[in-house]
This record gives C-alpha cells, sequence and structure tokens, in this order.
C-alpha cells in the first residue's frame, strides 16, 4: 500500500498577470532531461500556458503556447518565457500539453496542435518540436493525421527501434492509449507510416479503458523500474452521461513488450480533493502531464483545474507493488469465521458480526451484535486467550435494549477501556433514526460476569442519522475526543466527562470525507476505535464506492491533535475476498468494529457479509511505515 503526498508549496507554477501570454492559466507540464533526478536538483520544465482573451483571425478567445521555466530546486521557478508559439497553419490555433522525451543531446517534444476554429477533431492532432540541449528548435513536424493528442516517446528504443505512447480519438470518443514503434525517426511524421499503422488499430491498443462510459488519456512519458515501464494517465469516469469526475491512474509495461499489461491500479489514486484542484479554469481536474523519479520517489507532475501546476509523491517500491497486486496489509486467521450464530441460540439466529474487542487481563472479551429472529440486535460475549480460537462463549445477550431509543436494537458496538471501565459507543436504534448512545461496565464486574451496565445515555441529536462512533482512551487537551458519523463526514466532538447528558454531541470538527472517484467516493463510517503510536493515532475506516462493497482504508492522525490528518491510505488495506465475506446477509462487506494491539501486532476483528465474526491480524510497524511523510 501507499499514500500519495501532496507538495506542500503546491500549486508550483500559477498564471502571471503581467505575461499576457500566461494569464489566464500554466499547466499540464512536464520535466525536461530524462526520467531521473537526485533530491533537489535543479530542472527545466514545459508546460501549458493560456492567455487571456485576445483577437484573432476576428476573434476574441484565449490562445495556448508552450512555456519554459527553469528551478535552482525544483520548488521555485523563474525565467519563465514562452518557447512554442503557434506559427504554422497545422498549430494556429494553439499548442498544448507538451511531454518530452530526451535522447542524448535532443529533446523531442510533443504536443498538441489545434489547426481549426471553432475547434472539431478533424483539426486536433500531435505536432512535434525537435530541439537542441539548449531549447532551440531544430524542426518542427505535424505527426498525425488524425485526431490525437498526448504523444510521448519511451526514453530509450524498445528492440533497437524509436517507440510512443499515443492517446487516438480523443475528441471522437471513446478514446484509446495505443503503442507504435518506429524504424526511422522520420517514421515518425510520415503521413503514410500512420495511414498503414491505423489500418491495424486493435493490434496497438493498450486497454487501459474498463467501461464505456469512460475516458482514458495518456499523462507522463514513460518510465523505466526495475519492474517494468511506469505510465500515469488520465481517467475520466461518467464521461458520456453523469457527473464526470477526473482521477489519476498507472499501468506496468513489460520491459520488452510494452505491449503487454502486467500490473495496473483497480481505480483512481488520486482525485481532485484540494481548493486549487476544484477552482480555476474547468474545475475538478487533477491532470497528470510528467513524472520522475528521485531516489525512492516517485514525482507526478498535474495541472490542477486547468489553471495551475503541482506536484505530488509516492514511495516508488510500495507504487509498483500494489500495481503487481500486493495490496492487503492484513492476513486472515486459518480458522475464520470464528464466530457464526448457533441455530439453537434464539438471540442469535439471523446473525453474529460486527463485534467490539478489549484486551483484559490476557483474554480478548469479543462484544459481537447478534440478530434474532425479530431482527432485534443484543450483545453477545465471546472470550479468547490467543486472539484466534473462541475458549469461552456464553449462552445469553450480555446487553439488550432497556430504553426507548434502542427498542428496535443496539447495533455495533465499539469498545474502549478508560480507568477501571470499559465504555462502549454503539448505535441505538428505535426504528426511525440511528444515534449514538453509550454505556459502561467496570472491568471488575465485567470479569465477575455481572452485567451491572450503566444506564445508556443517547449522545447524538434526533435531527440527523448519526453512528459508527467511538471515544479515544485519555483527555486531549483535557477533554474527550468523541469521534462520530453524521452527514457521510467522519468528525470530531469534545465533551468535558464521562458523565453523558442528554445529547452532549453538537458540533463536528471535520477530519475526513469521502473522495468522489475513489473507492470511498460514496460514503465513509469509523472502524474500530482509534489505536495510539509513537507516530499518531490510526484511524481505520470503512469505504463503499458505487459498488456498495464494504473495504477498509486507515488513516494516520496527529498525536497531538487528532484531528488533524498526515496521512491517509490511497486504496483499501483490507476487503471482502473469503467466500464467508462474500455470502451472507449482506454480500461484499468486512465491516471492523473492534481492535486489539498485543505489541507488534494488530487483531482485527470484523463482521463478514453482516452474518459471522472474522479476525485478521497486520503488523503495526508495516502499517507506520505505510502512512510516514514520505
Amino acid at each position: 500500500m501507499f499514500i500519495i503526498k501532496r507538495d506542500d508549496y503546491n500549486p508550483i507554477l500559477s498564471p502571471k498577470a503581467e505575461h499576457d501570454w500566461e494569464a489566464a492559466g500554466v499547466f499540464n507540464w512536464c520535466p525536461v532531461g530524462g526520467s531521473s533526478r537526485k533530491p533537489n536538483a535543479a530542472q527545466t520544465v514545459l508546460y501549458r500556458a493560456q492567455s487571456e482573451s485576445k483577437l484573432q483571425d476576428g476573434v476574441h478567445r484565449s490562445v495556448s503556447s508552450i512555456g519554459i521555466a527553469t528551478s535552482a530546486d525544483g520548488v521555485r521557478f523563474d525565467n519563465r518565457r514562452e518557447l512554442l508559439k503557434p506559427e504554422e497553419s497545422w498549430e494556429k490555433f494553439g499548442c498544448e500539453d507538451p511531454r518530452v522525451t530526451t535522447f542524448g543531446k535532443t529533446h523531442y517534444i510533443f504536443y498538441t496542435a489545434l489547426s481549426v476554429y471553432p475547434f472539431r477533431a478533424e483539426g486536433i492532432r500531435v505536432a512535434l518540436a525537435k530541439m537542441d540541449e539548449k531549447m532551440n528548435i531544430i524542426e518542427k513536424h505535424p505527426v498525425t493525421p488524425f485526431n490525437a493528442k498526448a504523444m510521448a516517446l519511451f526514453p530509450k528504443k524498445i528492440n533497437g527501434k524509436f517507440a510512443a505512447l499515443l492517446t487516438i480519438r480523443t475528441d471522437e470518443p471513446p478514446s484509446e492509449v495505443c503503442y507504435v514503434e518506429f524504424d526511422r525517426e522520420s517514421d515518425i511524421w510520415s503521413p503514410e507510416f500512420w495511414k498503414n499503422w491505423k489500418e491495424d488499430i486493435s493490434s496497438h491498443t493498450l486497454h487501459v479503458r474498463r467501461g464505456d462510459n469512460e475516458q482514458v488519456e495518456l499523462g507522463a512519458p514513460p518510465i523505466l523500474t526495475a519492474k517494468g515501464w511506469l505510465v500515469v494517465y488520465s481517467h475520466i469516469q461518467e464521461y458520456f452521461h453523469g457527473n464526470r469526475t477526473f482521477g489519476i491512474e498507472a499501468v506496468l509495461l513489460d520491459k520488452k513488450n510494452p505491449r503487454r499489461i502486467i500490473g495496473r491500479t483497480e481505480g483512481a489514486f488520486m482525485v481532485p480533493e484540494e481548493y486549487y484542484e476544484k477552482v480555476g479554469q474547468v474545475p475538478n481536474v487533477v491532470f497528470p502531464s510528467g513524472a520522475l523519479v528521485r531516489g525512492n520517489t516517485l514525482e507526478i507532475y498535474y495541472g490542477a483545474a486547468d489553471t495551475h501546476s503541482c506536484v505530488a509523491r509516492v514511495n516508488l517500491k510500495q507504487f509498483l507493488n500494489v500495481l503487481l497486486g500486493k495490496k492487503q496489509l492484513f492476513k486472515r486467521a486459518s480458522n475464520n469465521p470464528i464466530i457464526s450464530p448457533r441455530p439453537d441460540e434464539a438471540f442469535e439466529t439471523l446473525g453474529t458480526f460486527n463485534p467490539a474487542a478489549v484486551d483484559i487481563g490476557g483474554r480478548i472479551h469479543i462484544f459481537y451484535r447478534a440478530v434474532s429472529n425479530e431482527n432485534i440486535s443484543t450483545w453477545g460475549l465471546a472470550v479468547s486467550k490467543d486472539g484466534f480460537v473462541i475458549d469461552e462463549r456464553l449462552p445469553d445477550p450480555v446487553y439488550s435494549p432497556r430504553r426507548d431509543f434502542e427498542k428496535n436494537g443496539c447495533e455495533d458496538p465499539r469498545a474502549t477501556v478508560i480507568g477501571d471501565r470499559v465504555v462502549v459507543f454503539y448505535t441505538a436504534y428505535d426504528g426511525i433514526i440511528p444515534r449514538v448512545a453509550a454505556t459502561s461496565i467496570s472491568i471488575r464486574n465485567l470479569l465477575k460476569r455481572e452485567w451491572k451496565w450503566d444506564m445508556p445515555e443517547l449522545l447524538t441529536l434526533a435531527s440527523i442519522s448519526n453512528k459508527n462512533a467511538c471515544i479515544l482512551p485519555r483527555r486531549i487537551n483535557g477533554k474527550y475526543m468523541i469521534i462520530h458519523r453524521p452527514d457521510g463526514i467522519i468528525c470530531a466532538d469534545f465533551v468535558e466527562s464521562l458523565e453523558w447528558k442528554n445529547e452532549p454531541v453538537r458540533s463536528c470538527v471535520p477530519i475526513i470525507h469521502p473522495r468522489p472517484g475513489m473507492w470511498d467516493g460514496a460514503k465513509i463510517g469509523l472502524a474500530c476505535p482509534l489505536v495510539e503510536t509513537k507516530e499518531g493515532w490510526l484511524l481505520f475506516y470503512h469505504g463503499v464506492s458505487n459498488t456498495t462493497h464494504y473495504r477498509i482504508g486507515v488513516v494516520l492522525l496527529d498525536r497531538d491533535d487528532p484531528t488533524r490528518v498526515k496521512n491517509r491510505s490511497v486504496f483499501p488495506i483490507f476487503e471482502p475476498v473469503e467466500e464467508y465475506e462474500w455470502k451472507g446477509a449482506t454480500p461484499g462487506v468486512v465491516f471492523p468494529c473492534g481492535i486489539v494491539r498485543r505489541g507488534n501486532i494488530l487483531f482485527l476483528y470484523y463482521g463478514a457479509a453482516d452474518s459471522v465474526v472474522g479476525v485478521a491480524t497486520a503488523k503495526l510497524s508495516e502499517i507506520l511505515a505505510m502512512l510516514k511523510n514520505l
């Protein structure tokens, strides 16, 4: 698994009002001079520059050209100037989105050339500017005689030939990313070559587009890694109908045969989240156009809202492992499911799932949600010494509804030890609206199996559905912090004491939101109570996309201010794969409510398919290594 870290200085390039040729936008940039750099090394970049409206052929319109800028440290770019201007007939209405590959002392810059206005597919094609080491133009050519964009050379020859990727039919979709090889350099701009190549287009297509309602476009020039050719590209969901969602994805191509995909991301690993990605000439756009490797870090150069140029970073090794299918950090117990309904116990005949867990006296106490034939939820108790094998399981519920607000069920408990008591937050359901409630029991009474629970109290307002809650085990700046989920947002509130008064949770300090276009884009909620580490608090959460499957992600929160997110996993770290997670009352669900730490091992207790209880383990050190800052 991996995290994405946007540069603290983003946006790195923004429009300059004093430069008419780039006053409206500077975006979709690409580094020059190869795909590998030392940290803090000087660099040069090319970018698409968008002018303010100007008069051209009797029409007021914005015009694109290609700019160049240099930096001594990769952060501050100076000496910005216009490099390629619309001059030839085949580019007279704009030069856009450069991708540059360097062979020796020669730079091959492919860009989108606009030859007609109003813009039409037949006038939007790939062009090439071949330049020397000082960025002087050697020659320029129109390249494709058909609609295409986003072309880039591989930085070394493949099987002795020049090779490239390009996107065809970008403006008469559906588009496709394709592979092409050239025997001679001059073939790159040969109309006869392209005519022959296009006759067998299916043999050149990489098939990165997953469905008919999607659009793809090549992003960065290919980067050679130890595992294969890494290609970052743009992916747009719901392109033809619905809300278009721009995301960034990647594929890994075979070193010797780049026509063959050997790995890929299962979805977007980046979508618009920051303000500068949501507001601009074209809102809600992240568009990759360049990439390079610095040490162990992959840097992705992207345009934000068709206005700014930005950088995001990812650990290259972790990134490649995910592309090759190494994803889940948790390992399931071989004896899963560890708790299943007992047909002779009426209180749990319909399901045993979504368990809380606390480790007391060397024994893990698992409070699981039990559902009766009447569809009323209570809690059962099972106990394990080693965390896997159930050594004790009580025949009757240990907690049942006692007040009107929970008469239709006490669901999904999450337990935290505070002092000499076990405090349990849960979803209280009265048949109308789910709300967060809390109760507690002394450790002494728990161990004696005397179920003297405090009378439960509601913590959340009746005006809004709220669930998936827990409390941190110690005070933060003098107050107890509660995590809860109103309106689909995981947020925090603070209370003075554990003496619950009616409806004490009235505010919402946002922690994380759903990420539309990603695996957790439709709905999120707290999974289990937070785990405190030296690096910060681990918050595990469940996420749902348009697939409706429940999967698990993790967030690292600041230790002193747990409302501040330090890092968040890009993809799920645990998801349904086993038969017992896909066959049950609700197929395709893993839903943890309990977690126990024993040394470096985390025991995650979860409901599977709303029917049974499973347990999975992971090394805390591996999770923290994934979540640490780049």
